[in-house]
């Protein structure tokens, strides 16, 4: 299998802005794709969902209800056992006393302040005998009540509860549908150039591919024939192999895209950043890329340029590109003679690596 570097730019794009407006629902481009087919479904099917998860919830709190019971119950029980064992135990000690304070007069004085201490005791114990139960119990009797009365409110006011929710999810819906509408062109380039990753990973394992590969060029390469000062290069995938390298611009388009001339040419995208790459690679390759020699002289890295469509293609030819429909690209970049055997093809991506910005 092909070996992939890096993530693709238009997928970048989609989860930042995601993350901006706090949408935490997609794991994946066919989840998205998912979401926009079943809109109408998924927000028709709103009050019942709420409806059942709202009763779910009245379910659930008659069970802890319950069971807030049997602890209070339980623990209440235990306290009182705890208490009137407690008031036992004087009582026994009272008699005890009082037996020993009918032998003699020091008997009688010995035992007096351990008989008042210890009926002060028990007569507290009695008197304040619910206050005890009520205290100790007192964090359970919470929990019952508070779990009580969420449930009469939610039983009572049931329908209330359920529109409020519904209204909520049905805005929440809508504000992810706006912000995954405003999104269809960066979606559709995500799922193109996903489609080329999965095509390229087809590959052996001698193809190495880099998505969003992009360079800063200090200083900037000067393309005389067009006047142009090129300070940095961003490529959708670049394709590192035997026979070279593959520059790969991903269009996903519709026929009528194709057919707009209001949109920007890719030819000329493409044109500017295969002549500062190859600039790039070729003026310095003897020194940083470590290239074997060869009894002729320096090697050159070929730089072959491929418009990808994923979708609609034009029926034209054009210079210096090569325009392929997506089905058409492995049998392509494999056709070609390899010129680099498989320690080039790891030096080359290692300068790469070390140039990406």
């Amino acid at each position: 299998m092909a070996v992939i570097e890096g993530q693709i730019e238009q997928l970048k794009k989609l989860k930042e802005t995601l993350e901006q407006n706090k949408i935490t629902r997609f794991g994946s481009i066919a989840e998205i794709n998912d979401f926009i087919k079943n809109y109408e479904a998924e927000k028709n099917q709103i009050p019942k969902v709420i409806e059942k998860e709202f009763d779910t919830e009245i379910e659930h709190l008659r069970t802890d209800l319950s069971r807030c019971q049997k602890n209070y119950n339980d623990l209440k029980n235990d306290v009182e056992k705890q208490t009137n064992q407690q008031i036992k135990e004087l009582k026994e000690a009272l008699t005890l006393l009082m037996c020993k304070s009918k032998k003699s007069l020091f008997h009688r004085l010995f035992c007096y302040p351990k008989t008042k201490s210890i009926e002060r005791k028990k007569t507290r114990l009695e008197k304040n005998f619910e206050n005890i139960i009520s205290k100790k119990t007192k964090a359970e009797l919470k929990k019952f009540s508070r779990v009580k009365q969420k449930l009469n409110d939610y039983t009572s006011n049931r329908d209330t509860y359920i529109l409020e929710r519904c209204l909520r999810s049905s805005q929440k819906l809508e504000d992810i549908k706006k912000v995954i509408d405003s999104l269809r062109n960066t979606i559709a380039g995500a799922i193109g150039e996903n489609s080329v990753i999965k095509e390229i990973k087809k590959l052996s394992d001698n193809f190495h591919l880099f998505n969003d590969f992009s360079v800063k060029l200090i200083p900037p390469i000067y393309n005389k024939r067009e006047d142009d000062r090129i300070h940095s290069i961003q490529i959708d995938h670049l394709l590192v192999c035997e026979s070279g390298i593959f520059i790969l611009e991903t269009k996903n388009w519709s026929e009528q895209s194709v057919d707009n001339i209001d949109l920007r040419s890719p030819i000329k995208q493409i044109m500017r950043s295969s002549y500062a790459l190859f600039v790039l690679l070729n003026s310095q390759s003897r020194h940083n890329i470590g290239l074997e020699s060869h009894h002729w002289g320096s090697k050159q890295i070929p730089v072959k340029n491929l418009i990808v469509m994923t979708n609609a293609k034009p029926k034209e030819e054009f210079k210096f590109v090569k325009v392929l429909a997506l089905q058409d690209l492995n049998r392509y970049v494999t056709y070609f003679n390899p010129i680099f055997n498989s320690a080039e093809i790891e030096s080359i991506c290692n300068y790469l690596r070390m140039r990406m910005s």
